[in-house]
């Protein structure tokens, strides 16, 4: 039960972005921007990289929505999904992939757990400061939303069909609001 009165009974970050309708279009822009807009990297693998420290993070409702959406985008690949979840020193991605995954998950802990050396292994497998900038914006974001939805406990089904549906739109229709919203 959501700690505080929502307007509307809508799963995850949607019923509170739902209770201040100003700040929540801000942070659907935010997310938005960083998950479709231009980058180097795809939309599933920015996806991935949500999925991935919302799971770090424990953060059920984002990590298997951005799951799914990540997994939609990924050429249906929701085995990938919970194999970075679950172990990413096992899971089938490229080096870079993983470079970046574990940059993710240090910014996931404390920005400054990233190291020089952190760097470094991300620019040796073709990272660039594009890619690098926004995989730790990515993360940072995401930390931020994390703690939004866990911080006024926000709804979290328990039913996985209901996140592939929520990754299926997300993925169709992006982060802004729809009409009729």
């Amino acid at each position: 039960m959501p700690h505080i009165a929502l307007p509307a009974p809508h799963p995850g970050i949607r019923g509170l972005l739902a209770f201040n309708p100003a700040s929540g279009l801000r942070l659907s822009e935010l997310a938005e921007q960083l998950l479709r807009g231009e980058s180097p990297l795809s939309v599933g693998e920015r996806e991935l990289i949500a999925a991935y420290v919302s799971s770090l993070n424990c953060t059920r409702y984002c990590a298997a929505a951005h799951g799914a959406t990540a997994a939609h985008r990924l050429d249906g690949d929701f085995a990938l999904v919970d194999a970075v979840q679950a172990d990413l020193a096992t899971a089938p991605v490229s080096d870079l992939m993983r470079a970046l995954l574990q940059l993710a998950g240090k910014v996931a802990e404390s920005g400054l757990s990233v190291t020089e050396e952190d760097i470094a292994a991300a620019r040796a497998v073709g990272a660039d400061d594009t890619i690098i900038h926004d995989t730790v914006l990515i993360a940072s974001a995401f930390c931020m939303y994390n703690r939004y939805v866990d911080g006024l406990a926000a709804i979290t089904p328990d039913d996985p069909d209901v996140y592939r549906m929520i990754g299926a739109h997300l993925s169709d229709h992006g982060y802004l609001p729809q009409p009729g919203e």
